[in-house]
């Protein structure tokens, strides 16, 4: 990834030389950099202004610092978070979300259904209750959904009649069932009862909708799911972010003042800086966050005798060695590459408009050394 990155940086880099075949390059190096992030064309920014929800930015900064690396690795179930808000146009207690963008690979971990709970409104007359019962309900017949026939019950919880926020309920078999037959899902039903059994009146317990309220408050589905792509454990020799010396350069003679000199003017194996910037690729009308992150590359030389600065392994320091005193020919100095890796999250717009928040592995490089 590093080196499609390096490419694709040196030739959007402005007053740069536009030889024969540099439209080709940047193209297919765009096309690379769109595989590694798991995406075949590039989403079309959101045709009107949209603000993403609440929960997802607020997700993004717990999982992430402000340049997208991981901060904490261990909040994410799976690599990917779907958030999807209602289809249904004033229905009170029915909701409705289109799946279509969930890829076939991605493996269902957990779903959530998001309702925001509104303060109740003043009613007169003695209480008698104090909590009722909301359950949901996946639909299985849209035209009978009150009948037993035509639910089948996914979540219930007792609530007090007094409260506003988030409510959230676990459904993920049902969107399971959806993922693998879409013509299955004709939608939820919520319903509130009170401990009795008996239905409550509309205003005891109300959830918002999607054409009545606050857009940061329309019913939401939330999919932890995971595509099941991973990254290299450990880089090897030749990684495309690294950089080896050449030979000629690595295998100094100790022997006399110049040489020494010269091997001064050599630099070591270290990170340097390398941005990615979303804007620049053009990618900035579909990504939220980051606005772009600091790659970093592995650029230097690892010349004998390789010090602990440089992180050597053992491996590395018996080529260094075999390279040195020339005890095998065609044995070249071991290389700068990176030696640890991290991931970094990237908060976007799919095809549908929906918000996702995908982890990927492998993307900055952390710390360099002789490999």
């Amino acid at each position: 990834m590093l080196g499609t990155v390096l490419l694709l940086l040196a030739l959007t880099q402005p007053g740069c030389p536009s030889p024969a075949g540099t439209a080709s390059q940047r193209a297919e190096a765009l096309k690379r950099l769109l595989e590694v992030f798991g995406i075949e064309d590039p989403p079309p920014p959101p045709a009107h202004p949209k603000q993403p929800p609440q929960y997802m930015v607020d997700l993004f900064n717990t999982v992430a610092n402000a340049d997208g690396v991981t901060k904490n690795p261990d909040v994410l179930e799976g690599n990917t978070v779907r958030s999807f808000l209602d289809k249904t146009h004033g229905e009170k207690m029915r909701f409705l979300f289109v799946l279509s963008s969930v890829a076939k690979n991605e493996k269902i971990l957990t779903a959530e259904l998001h309702l925001f709970r509104l303060w109740p409104r003043a009613t007169h007359g003695p209480k008698r209750h104090h909590f009722c019962q909301v359950s949901v309900y996946q639909i299985l017949d849209k035209t009978e959904p009150d009948s037993p026939e035509g639910q089948k019950l996914l979540a219930t919880r007792l609530l007090s009649l007094q409260g506003s926020g988030w409510e959230v309920f676990a459904i993920t078999q049902a969107v399971r069932d959806w993922t693998e037959d879409e013509s299955s899902n004709q939608g939820l039903l919520v319903t509130v009862h009170g401990l009795g059994g008996s239905m409550l009146e509309d205003l005891a317990v109300q959830f918002a909708s999607s054409g009545d309220h606050h857009e940061s408050k329309r019913p939401m589905l939330v999919l932890f799911t995971d595509d099941g792509r991973r990254g290299a454990s450990l880089p090897m020799a030749g990684f495309p972010g690294g950089s080896c010396a050449p030979a000629q350069l690595s295998v100094p003679k100790l022997t006399g003042p110049r040489s020494t000199r010269s091997l001064d003017r050599l630099q070591p194996c270290q990170r340097h800086p390398l941005s990615v910037d979303f804007e620049e690729i053009g990618w900035s009308g579909w990504i939220i966050s980051p606005r772009g992150y600091n790659a970093y590359h592995c650029k230097g030389s690892c010349p004998f005798p390789l010090g602990e600065n440089m992180r050597p392994t053992n491996h590395a320091t018996v080529q260094s060695i075999i390279n040195a005193l020339k005890l095998s020919e065609g044995v070249s100095s071991p290389c700068c590459v990176p030696d640890k890796l991290y991931s970094i999250n990237l908060l976007y717009f799919d095809d549908d408009e929906n918000v996702v928040l995908k982890q990927y592995d492998d993307m900055v490089a952390g710390s360099c050394g002789c490999h």
